[in-house]
């Protein structure tokens, strides 16, 4: 029996080879034991045939069509058909599976950013996630990135699948970028240059950012931001490949250049090939060596004691001074509680995507 769907027909229930083999063995009158022998087979594989619990094989054909008939090629084609039945009933019981894994997957938004293709069938959107992902099934998502969930515990509300959305499209991203063999030491060389961008507009100091970090062999990629991800930025390795990505929607500046400089930290002092992930809010050792980046202890020391920092200009003069973005001392400040954030607004905007570039918001 079968039931016709838009797409095909699906089965009720997946038949076995076996029942037919049933209706000849009582037609020709002859017993299960009988032909076994007949068969030169065991009686307890017949059984499994007749149950459906062993395959008909091309040899297992060819004895067939001599014994009970009519012929090898129908014995293979109730076969292959009973397996395409029994397949496609356990492909609609994963795809119920599925279909509620896809409530917890931000898929509209992904959508609207151009990621998928934007359909309100809830089938075609699980098609397309198992396409986006490259699994067989959504439930495999998370067993494809442990390693990394391992290592980072959920914080407040995170998706673990909105979270891996956004890594997955940090790698396709990452992927199609041309870069060079990885270098740590050159990447160090090239602080002083990264925090000389800082004084820099976004359509100039990203297009520059990406090219040496490029010539370090890390691609440098914007992900726009997915809801319940608390993303700031991550590295990955794919092959001999580091990808930085960095989330900027309504994120300030001083946040943007800390998560980069922050997982610059981890790609220059981490020897093995590490996966990480900056949330918001959440402080790792690789935090003390990004803020001394972009400004040495000494420096900072110095200016918290000898000038009144709280002071707007002595921060945008101070900043000019020692060769970064007045946002970056601010920032620094504000983690530091020497400041209050509300009064200092103006000297840290936001950074949102567009086009796949960071603009000033």
């Amino acid at each position: 029996m079968e039931n016709k769907k838009d797409n095909g027909f699906m089965p009720v229930t997946a038949i076995p080879p076996g029942e037919t083999i049933r209706e000849n063995m009582d037609y020709l009158g002859m017993t299960q034991e009988e032909v076994a022998i007949r068969l030169d087979i065991t009686p307890k594989h017949l059984c499994n045939i007749l149950n459906g619990n062993a395959p008909i094989t091309y040899e297992t054909a060819l004895k067939l069509e001599s014994v009970i008939g009519p012929s090898a090629e129908f014995w293979m084609e109730l076969e292959t058909k009973y397996q395409l039945d029994k397949t496609r009933l356990e492909d609609q019981e994963e795809l119920k599976k599925d279909l509620e894994i896809l409530k917890e997957i931000p898929y509209k938004t992904m959508s609207d950013f151009g990621w998928l293709e934007k359909t309100s069938d809830r089938k075609q959107r699980v098609k397309n996630l198992r396409d986006f992902f490259r699994v067989a099934r959504l439930s495999l998502i998370q067993e494809s990135y442990a390693a990394v969930f391992r290592k980072h515990k959920q914080i407040g509300e995170i998706s673990n699948y909105s979270v891996l959305a956004w890594l997955r499209k940090a790698e396709l991203e990452g992927r199609s970028i041309e870069v060079q063999k990885v270098s740590r030491r050159k990447l160090k060389s090239l602080i002083p240059r990264f925090r000389g961008l800082t004084r820099e507009e976004p359509s100039v100091f990203f297009p520059e950012m990406q090219n040496l970090c490029a010539q370090c062999g890390v691609a440098l990629v914007l992900v726009e931001c997915l809801p319940q991800t608390y993303i700031c930025g991550a590295t990955m390795w794919r092959k001999d490949k580091a990808i930085l990505a960095l989330s900027v929607r309504g994120k300030r500046s001083d946040i943007f250049w800390f998560t980069f400089f922050h997982e610059l930290a981890h790609l220059i002092n981490q020897k093995k090939k590490k996966f990480h992930i900056s949330y918001e809010n959440h402080e790792d050792e690789a935090d003390q060596i990004a803020r001394n980046y972009l400004i040495p202890d000494k420096l900072y020391k110095k200016f918290i004691e000898e000038y009144p920092y709280q002071d707007k200009k002595t921060i945008i003069d101070y900043a000019h001074k020692i060769g970064i973005a007045p946002c970056i001392l601010v920032g620094r400040l504000m983690h530091d509680k020497l400041v209050n954030y509300q009064y200092y607004s103006d000297l840290r905007p936001s950074f949102e995507i567009v086009n796949k570039k960071a603009v000033t918001g």
